[in-house]
């Protein structure tokens, strides 16, 4: 779950850093608002991503999806983008929880 959980938070972190440079250009936000916020996100999924032995780093995880989303109230194509990852998340998530439990199933058998 780890793995496929911190590959979708460093895909994201790309995502976001990459949208930077459209909210100022496109979307004529000011830098000192789109920096922080897009940088500071982006800065935020690599750490997650890095931190996921630790159980409380997945509920930061889901933190980052809806900042993602809320993105779409600057540029309103990150409301696709983000609800895109929101659904990479929870699927890496789910499918990893599934994993783990066949895998600890199995162990035991």
């Amino acid at each position: 779950m780890r793995g496929m959980c911190a590959a979708m938070l460093t895909l994201q972190a790309i995502i976001v850093g990459l949208s930077v440079p459209v909210l100022i250009s496109v979307e004529d936000i000011d830098k000192a608002v789109a920096l922080p916020l897009g940088l500071g996100l982006a800065l935020i999924c690599v750490l997650t991503a890095g931190l996921l032995s630790r159980p409380w780093a997945y509920w930061v995880g889901h933190a980052c999806q809806v900042a993602t989303i809320a993105l779409g109230f600057l540029s309103p194509p990150m409301f696709f983008v983000g609800a895109m990852f929101a659904v990479l998340w929870a699927s890496a998530f789910l499918l990893g929880r599934r994993i783990e439990a066949d895998k600890a199933r199995w162990a035991a058998e």
